[in-house]
């Protein structure tokens, strides 16, 4: 195993901590270890391309610890009352509906390898980006309620475009017109 792959298994270690303090009401630590694990991400990417330690493993990996994090945290901070339990329904679906997707397309021969799309990505960071204001809000280091409610919308509308986007690939895909992604 790689460098990178310990780094991504240290972050998925560190989502039931981030859950666990956010439970306990210790919102400076989630924040601070939500903003650990983003800069530990940002490590093992520069790591694995730097040093050519790329791997199939780090590959599923990285990305599944990535959105373990950020739905762990989304449903928390919903259960919390902190972001309207509508957004979390909306993201924690979106991110369902893609990988209902990808196992119905195996189930029936057609495999597809689903690719970020520029849409997805813009979703990820707006996502990234509300946690991070409401996780900050909440361990009191700004106030910020006018930007979160503007953020709460970008989510959802770009929330609502990705999985569009995505289910219009797939569909395609699975009609036999082209590439995913």
């Amino acid at each position: 195993m790689t460098l990178p792959n310990y780094i991504t298994v240290a972050r998925f270690l560190m989502v039931p901590l981030v859950v666990h303090m956010m439970m306990s009401g210790e919102m400076m630590t989630a924040f601070l270890l939500f903003m650990l694990a983003g800069v530990s991400d940002a490590i093992d990417g520069a790591i694995a391309r730097h040093f050519n330690q790329k791997s199939e493993l780090g590959a599923w990996l990285d990305p599944m610890a990535d959105k373990f994090l950020l739905v762990s945290v989304f449903v928390m901070l919903g259960w919390l009352q902190a972001l309207p339990i509508w957004l979390v329904i909306l993201a924690v679906s979106r991110d369902g509906m893609i990988i209902a997707a990808v196992v119905l397309s195996s189930l029936l021969a057609n495999p597809v390898e689903m690719r970020p799309l520029m849409v997805s990505k813009a979703n990820t960071l707006a996502q990234i980006l509300l946690v991070v204001l409401v996780l900050a809000e909440l361990a009191g280091l700004v106030q910020l309620d006018g930007v979160i409610g503007w953020m709460i919308y970008a989510v959802a509308g770009l929330t609502v475009a990705s999985a569009g986007a995505y289910l219009v690939t797939w569909l395609r895909h699975m009609a036999g017109e082209g590439a995913v992604g």
